[in-house]
């Protein structure tokens, strides 16, 4: 062959590590390994026992390469010989186990090089896929004898997850959705987290709750030191509430699994960045039958023996007009106040209607509100509704001190 072709991958470079060597001052060597030390350069003065250096190293081997990084390459085609060598084309391609990527800045062959002269590119490459990844370098170019040549060289490498990221879904009785993401560092260096973000689906809206308010300043949970130790999780907790257009129609957002996907910005050694998006979250979708009641308002703590009202929406789930009818059934505690067996009218699918009830409590202590009925006249369908709530029953003496 007439060219010489190199590949090498660009990264930053590292601190340099050394191994000291020390005695105590009664040894035979005295003094002389400490006076090394601190005559070494590449040691940080006033700590040259301390492995990390101050200096800064090239890296002696191909590393490790992580999903959301960017892959950097340097290719250099050199002609070694004593001839002027004409048409030559670089490619460069990026092969996965699902696809074929051409990474070239130019498709366009180079007219002549010339002895000791070389061709320089520079590839990068946002991985997206783990697993093995071939990166093929072809140069075919043609001899002053007008001879085509051709060569090929593949380089392996291999693709690493760098974070490992568990979810869990809560559903609230008011539509709202709680996501937890626990992220957990799985590298085996320390990561700054940049940002942690969800992007929600177009149903809903999204609030963060990785914040608390100190002094009128919005602070994060996790401190100031935002870094991320290997095989460390973070907990993030975000909260999502359907948009105004949405909120009203129960058997829409009722069917909503989508819920949005998790944006994740990190940096590693010397600011190398990194991002991974993860696919549309899912929740279970909660079942709330045909029709669905929910408690709008409620007080915390009432008297004992004493009237107090709650509010109670009823919203209609289902594909069908419904008649209802309420009942409310006393239980050993809790004691309904009002006309049970009460028509509400008819509701429309995906139509809610609010309602005001009185109730009492005869036992002290953290009470369940049960024993409401709700009765479909159309198809003759009782629905049974206990354990919505608790409130908590004190007597009027300790409620008033």
């Amino acid at each position: 062959y007439f060219l010489f072709f190199a590949v090498m991958r660009l990264t930053k470079p590292t601190l340099f590590t050394n191994i000291p060597v020390t005695c105590e001052e009664r040894d035979l060597p005295g003094n002389l390994f400490n006076q090394l030390m601190k005559d070494d350069p590449s040691t940080v003065k006033g700590a040259e026992s301390l492995m990390l250096g101050e200096m800064l190293t090239l890296p002696q081997n191909f590393g490790n390469i992580f999903l959301g990084e960017t892959f950097s390459s340097y290719i250099s085609v050199h002609n070694d010989s004593n001839q002027v060598v004409k048409d030559i084309l670089v490619k460069a391609d990026l092969q996965t186990s699902s696809q074929r990527l051409n990474l070239s800045a130019s498709s366009a062959a180079v007219a002549e090089l010339k002895p000791d002269c070389c061709i320089d590119d520079v590839i990068h490459h946002e991985v997206k896929e783990i697993g093995t990844h071939i990166l093929v370098c072809a140069v075919s170019y043609t001899t002053q004898t007008g001879e085509k040549m051709y060569f090929r060289k593949f380089f392996k490498f291999q693709v690493l997850k760098p974070l490992d990221v568990k979810t869990k879904f809560y559903n609230a009785e008011t539509d709202e959705v709680f996501l937890e993401a626990q992220i957990q560092n799985i590298t085996s260096s320390p990561m700054f987290m940049e940002k942690v973000s969800l992007e929600p689906s177009m149903m809903y809206n999204v609030a963060e709750l990785n914040t608390v308010d100190t002094a009128g300043e919005s602070e994060s949970t996790f401190g100031s030191r935002t870094y991320l130790q290997p095989m460390d999780t973070r907990q993030y907790l975000y909260c999502l509430k359907p948009k105004q257009e949405f909120a009203e129609k129960a058997g829409v957002i009722k069917g909503v699994t989508v819920i949005g996907k998790l944006d994740i910005v990190w940096k590693t050694n010397l600011g190398e960045r990194g991002r991974l998006q993860t696919s549309q979250l899912q929740r279970m979708a909660p079942g709330y039958g045909d029709v669905r009641l929910s408690l709008e308002t409620i007080p915390d703590t009432v008297n004992l023996e004493e009237p107090f009202d709650i509010t109670c929406k009823i919203t209609n789930c289902s594909e069908r007009t419904m008649d209802l009818v309420l009942e409310m059934c006393n239980t050993n505690s809790i004691h309904w106040c009002g006309v049970s067996g009460r028509q509400l009218g008819k509701l429309h699918p995906s139509s809610s209607l609010h309602l005001a009830l009185t109730l009492l409590s005869s036992v002290q202590g953290l009470q369940s509100v049960s024993g409401l009925r709700l009765t479909d006249t159309f198809l003759k369908r009782t629905y049974e509704y206990d354990d919505i709530a608790q409130v908590c029953v004190v007597s009027s003496e300790v409620k008033q001190n």
